[in-house]
């Protein structure tokens, strides 16, 4: 097989960008899981998908990743948590670490998704002290503007991911 995509995805927006790859995918030879029902199925190219998770991917992402060898790998995940080059190049540093040194890593797509809502009600709740309240207010932004991602731009850019990483 030429292409595996797997991922991980609590509420749904990993996967939502799992299927955008694998549509962008060429050919036949391709094949998409959810990662924790992956059973070893080989490929010549892994796309692995993640939720971000304080910082980083969860355990089931990090076993996959860390049992690969020879392989080429390319990361995708969303991340409710902020956008920004920044944030997402470390995040892909924090990932990447778990690929073998014997496979060959080909990139990271990361965009913004939305949270659960109890994520927002964590911060409701104003805060005495000014910087405290400046941040809160800041993540509320954030939660708010995460509701509408993952969207057609993001979809539109994963796509053209997987595509660029297919055509070299």
């Amino acid at each position: 097989m030429d292409y595996m995509v797997l991922y991980a995805s609590v509420t749904g927006n990993t996967k939502k960008i799992a299927t955008e790859i694998f549509s962008a995918l060429p050919g036949m030879s391709k094949d998409m899981q959810n990662i924790e029902e992956y059973r070893g199925k080989d490929a010549e190219i892994f796309f692995i998908g993640f939720w971000v998770d304080r910082g980083t991917c969860g355990m089931s992402v990090i076993n996959v990743l860390s049992e690969l060898h020879g392989k080429k790998i390319a990361l995708f995940g969303t991340c409710g948590m902020g956008r920004g080059t920044a944030y997402y190049r470390e995040i892909e540093q924090k990932v990447k670490v778990w690929i073998p040194d014997d496979c060959e890593y080909l990139g990271t797509f990361l965009c913004q998704g939305k949270m659960p809502m109890k994520v927002r009600q964590k911060y409701e709740i104003s805060r005495e002290d000014p910087r405290e309240e400046a941040f809160r207010k800041q993540m509320l932004k954030n939660f708010d503007e995460a509701l509408f991602h993952p969207n057609e731009q993001d979809f539109v850019d994963a796509r053209a991911f997987a595509k660029r990483l297919t055509e070299e």
